[in-house]
């Protein structure tokens, strides 16, 4: 079973979790205020602050805050790996009342992703998960931002579909509908990385699923999830996770045993 990680930090002010990319069916507490960002794309249902409910589709590099006393139902069949920051108010109160949602926040997903890699190290190292939770939730807030014109979600649909085979920009940009420069302003704009750059996380995603619940060889795992071998799985891995293909998957195995 996907695993959760949460670390309390601060004396217990500031809880900092890495949700899994796993179904679930949950409501926020409304007495913390929370912020998140979206790892992975996810979609389902959800109703916030009122019964009803309404699809969402939430893109990688969305970005949420949510103020105290403000309930967030959520549900969804698949998941997707989010990061989700709670705290008191006495330790950063809100000015605003209500919720806030931002695409392609890139300094919210850099975060993101560094609080992942620390939350997922074989040792905590708190004072650089405390300075990575605070910056995350003392990040600027931007004007409330739309997507952008142009078919991207089934952009991101291709490149879930087909991450284990080249893929290139002309490719991408015929699923867009737009010329290749329009694709790369526009998905930077609306993931907060580059085309290229989301393609080798999700492959990652495929390779940490198949490390955690399989036996397969690593030189197997790396064709299947698109990387030239296993050297290139392995340096990526070690880049974004600061673990080896066998460290992660002794750990994670472990940990789920």
């Amino acid at each position: 079973m996907p695993q959760l990680f949460e670390h309390r930090l601060l004396g217990g002010r500031l809880v900092l979790q890495l949700l899994p990319a796993a179904a679930y069916s949950a409501r926020d507490p409304v007495q913390w205020q929370t912020l998140g960002v979206a790892l992975e794309r996810q979609r389902g249902v959800h109703a916030i602050d009122s019964d009803r409910r309404e699809d969402f589709d939430t893109w990688p590099g969305t970005l949420a805050l949510t103020p105290k006393g403000i309930e967030v139902f959520s549900e969804s069949g698949e998941g997707g790996e989010y990061l989700l920051a709670r705290w008191q108010d006495s330790l950063a109160p809100l000015a605003c009342q209500r919720r806030l949602q931002s695409l392609g926040h890139a300094q919210a997903l850099a975060l993101g992703r560094e609080a992942r890699r620390l939350l997922l190290a074989p040792q905590t190292d708190e004072l650089a998960l405390e300075q990575c939770a605070l910056a995350f939730i003392g990040l600027p807030w931007g004007p409330a931002t739309t997507p952008p014109a142009g078919d991207l979600g089934r952009v991101l649909q291709q490149m879930a579909d087909e991450y284990a085979r080249p893929l290139s920009l002309m490719q991408l940009a015929a699923t867009y509908g737009h010329h290749e420069l329009r694709l790369l302003r526009d998905f930077r704009r609306a993931v907060g990385m580059t085309p290229h750059a989301w393609l080798t996380e999700i492959r990652l995603q495929a390779a940490r699923r198949l490390l955690e619940h399989s036996d397969l060889a690593l030189a197997v795992i790396a064709l299947e999830c698109g990387f030239a071998h296993q050297s290139h799985l392995g340096s990526a891995l070690r880049k974004h996770l600061g673990l080896t293909p066998r460290e992660y998957r002794q750990r994670f195995q472990r940990r789920g045993r």
